[in-house]
């Protein structure tokens, strides 16, 4: 009797840690879009945080669409993390060192 609640515990514990582990890719780095236009999204931050800043160095962290606008987080080469809000008409507003909260 003590062998099937054994197991059934080890098994129970097994699907739970299941659901902890990651799989790959770039740890810590947002895997990407989740529709093409949080794509257009992020196309677009990236694009005009790079003329604001003069920094061809910038990468997509993060970002969280939403039909309002899509915030995206990025890594801006030597400054640190930025944010943008990308609107779906293309244009883009708010972007601002979150490292040095007020530059631009």
């Amino acid at each position: 009797m003590k062998t099937p609640l054994t197991i059934a515990t080890a098994t129970l514990a097994a699907i739970g840690l299941a659901g902890c582990m990651e799989m790959g890719g770039d740890m810590g780095m947002d895997p990407g879009p989740g529709n093409s236009a949080e794509a257009d999204a992020r196309a677009a931050c990236v694009r005009d945080t790079r003329a604001e800043t003069g920094n061809p160095d910038v990468r997509v962290q993060s970002s969280s669409f939403s039909e309002a606008g899509t915030e995206v987080i990025m890594l801006v080469g030597g400054t640190g993390t930025w944010r943008c809000i990308a609107y779906r008409d293309g244009t883009t507003a708010g972007i601002m060192s979150m490292t040095n909260e007020g530059y631009l």
